[in-house]
């Protein structure tokens, strides 16, 4: 029942896509997997990324299926839709049971999203991850595919309104070729790689994204080391 939900869902998205004239820049998906279990890592800028991320897999004709906290799985709208695509729920206090599902999911062949920064960068740059996608990918035996997001922001993020005008937004999407997850070594070791591959994925990413702040008053989009206004990781912090 799953998969007869999920990819209607993946064309309503996309038909929504047009209507807001998104322009896409997307490169580097041939590195998702075409078969077998992957652990998909992104960084995370807007409530919305899920769906650009799991866009990044399509190419490849898969179906990602994300770790989300579990209050979205309780809403009466989004819980059985959640439910039904087989994503995985997060409970922050109790984490091993989700741990346990998704290590399941990547031994039968599914591949895992997972933002490991776990919240929204305000300051739209990478916080430190967490350890759990590499000890996963560890245990399972699978490669971290790691990816980097841009212009998401501008569409809905933490702080701000939803722009969902259609306003011909540039989205750009990067996926770097697989991170190994070798039995010998460490998870902070491998989160350490993983997370500067995705830093310069975003770097790229941002280098390329064709549009900039029109005034200062929309300059909040852009970081604080790019001349934005967003605050910095330190004023993020106390946020």
């Amino acid at each position: 029942m799953a998969d007869l939900l999920y990819p209607p869902v993946i064309a309503a998205a996309r038909t929504w896509f047009k209507a807001l004239d998104l322009r896409f820049d997307m490169r580097g998906t041939e590195h998702v997997p075409a078969r077998g279990g992957a652990v998909l890592v992104s960084n995370h800028i807007s409530y919305l990324d899920f769906i650009f991320t799991g866009l990044a897999a399509r190419p490849a004709k898969r179906l990602v299926r994300f770790m989300a906290k579990d209050s979205v799985f309780r809403h009466k709208v989004s819980g059985p839709l959640m439910r039904a695509m087989k994503h995985i729920p997060v409970d922050r206090a109790r984490g091993e049971g989700a741990y346990a599902h998704a290590l399941d999911a990547l031994r039968a062949g599914e591949v895992i999203g997972v933002f490991p920064e776990a919240t929204i960068s305000p300051s739209f740059t990478l916080k430190e991850f967490k350890s759990g996608a590499a000890r996963l990918a560890q245990e399972a035996r699978v490669p971290l595919v790691p990816m980097a997001l841009w212009g998401t922001q501008r569409l809905w993020t933490k702080g701000h309104k939803r722009d969902f005008g259609r306003n011909h937004l540039p989205i750009t999407i990067r996926v770097g070729a697989p991170v190994s997850a070798g039995p010998d070594e460490s998870a902070p070791g491998i989160t350490d790689r993983l997370r500067e591959r995705v830093h310069e994925l975003l770097e790229a990413a941002q280098r390329a994204y064709p549009a900039a702040p029109k005034n200062p008053a929309d300059a909040w989009w852009q970081p604080a080391h790019l001349g934005g206004t967003a605050p910095s990781p330190a004023q993020a912090q106390a946020l």
